[in-house]
């Protein structure tokens, strides 16, 4: 059976943590050349470079990444041990680290991940946003617990990852007050020519609302398109155009932005998703928001 040298583990979790050997060494009190051999060693036990430079820093490699994540929860559960041993409450929350795609409305992953924060063990929230291919490459190393999208992995993604839906929101459409009520009559007839105001490409509810607009033959005149959710937002609440949102967050948008409802489409879907490396949700956070996202937005299909 293979021994893994915990000592050189510390030694990298050390210089990865300080930013350097230099620095490492005197946190350690050895030698920079004692840190650095030992280091070495440990790359050669592993057959993988963990260490880069970048700059004057040294910075891990994607292997370095997932041993230094696996070398923080054994120095961390070994710290835990002693203070239990010791008798001593540990405190030590539940890490969850969450990477939500860009084109997640806020108020979506807010609501999506506050059942993670209303377990019995405090969990510490680390939330990272980005494009959903960085992200779910990220997943593959590992350095995610998991990642919120509006669209499931597709077939043609290398990464190994499944898709747990989360649940799904009806559409809602709304406007500035003076608008909404303008073309609130005959509701969905009534968008044909009116100022709308789209979101980025990249998500799926824009897909949705153009295969809507051509199924029902409306032709609204497309005066903005927005990636950020929050900027298209803001616009909608100055009057420029029409624009939309999940059902599940219309409420609390009409009340943040002083807008106004002018009618739901019931037959457009947004759904949400969790993917993971893992077929099974394993996380204890995962889980918690996993259950409370199908009771929450089944009330909102």
């Amino acid at each position: 059976m293979e021994w893994l040298n915990y000592h050189h583990l510390l030694y990298f979790w050390t210089v990865v943590r300080e930013g350097g050997l230099a620095p490492a060494a005197q946190k350690l009190r050895l030698s920079h050349q004692t840190v650095s051999e030992q280091i070495h060693a440990l790359e050669a036990a592993l057959g993988e470079q963990l260490l880069r430079k970048q700059g004057r820093r040294l910075v891990p490699t994607e292997v370095g990444q997932i041993a230094y994540r696996y070398a923080d929860e054994i120095f961390s559960l070994g710290g835990e041990l002693l203070d239990t041993i010791r008798g001593r409450p540990t405190g030590r929350p539940l890490r969850l680290v969450v990477g939500i795609a860009d084109v997640v409305p806020k108020l979506i992953a807010l609501r999506l991940l506050l059942p993670a924060r209303q377990l019995s063990q405090p969990v510490r929230l680390i939330c990272r946003e980005a494009k959903p291919d960085r992200l779910l490459a990220e997943l593959a190393l590992h350095t995610l617990d998991v990642v919120l999208s509006d669209a499931p992995v597709g077939n043609n993604v290398s990464v190994r990852a499944f898709n747990h839906l989360l649940g799904e929101s009806s559409v809602t459409l709304l406007a500035a007050p003076n608008l909404a009520s303008s073309y609130r009559g005959e509701f969905p007839r009534s968008l044909d020519g009116a100022p709308f105001l789209l979101p980025g490409e990249n998500t799926s509810l824009r897909r949705s609302l153009e295969q809507w607009f051509r199924a029902l033959e409306i032709h609204p005149r497309i005066v903005g398109e927005f990636d950020d959710s929050a900027l298209l937002n803001s616009f909608g609440q100055e009057g420029a155009g029409v624009f939309a949102a999940p059902t599940i967050i219309a409420d609390e948008l009409a009340r943040q932005y002083r807008v106004k409802t002018i009618g739901v489409a019931d037959t457009l879907r947004e759904r949400f998703y969790a993917i993971t490396v893992d077929r099974r949700l394993k996380h204890p956070a995962v889980i918690a928001i996993s259950e409370s996202a199908k009771h929450e937005l089944a009330g909102a299909s």
